[in-house]
């Protein structure tokens, strides 16, 4: 069996007025993340994480900024097409560890209902989906609420 290990990360600006999108679900809160897409951080870095671990580039080869049809596309949508190219190089998800740093809001009792969009996105166990949030301490852009962003680590595995 062969197992490969991808890294991802992402980050977006906070503005107010804007939804927003974090592990495919909507967050209650005065600011929401700027980007072509929904600009869902965690998503995103899942995503460049599983294109990495399969050497198949990043988010922004496959989902350019410059293409009209991403225009507030879902990144729920990214994540199943960013799969189904994982998938057939004949690799499956065996985990994802997953950390988003963000000030406020306090997204702690969000985290079961994250990790359960993102299972089911990818056909997964929960179990295998690991999703963690920390604050940095009032440093950094983070700190400061101007932005968000997430760390993403999977493990793929290949049979053949």
């Amino acid at each position: 069996m062969s197992f490969r290990i991808g890294f991802g990360y992402d980050v977006h600006r906070l503005e107010t007025g804007l939804p927003f999108w974090l592990g495919g679900i909507e967050i209650p809160h005065v600011k929401g993340a700027v980007g072509h897409s929904d600009a869902d951080v965690l998503l995103h870095a899942i995503c460049d994480a599983l294109l990495g671990a399969a050497a198949l580039g990043d988010i922004g080869q496959h989902f350019p900024d410059t293409d009209p049809s991403f225009k507030g596309i879902a990144s729920t949508i990214l994540l199943q097409q960013t799969i189904d190219l994982v998938r057939k190089q004949g690799y499956e998800i065996n985990n994802i560890d997953s950390t988003i740093c963000l000030q406020i809001p306090k997204i702690k009792s969000f985290i079961p209902k994250m990790r359960q969009q993102i299972a089911a996105h990818l056909d997964l166990d929960e179990a295998v989906v690991s999703v963690k949030a920390t604050t940095e301490e009032k440093l950094g852009f983070t700190g400061r609420e101007e932005g968000v962003s997430a760390y993403a680590v999977v493990m793929l595995q290949r049979s053949i």
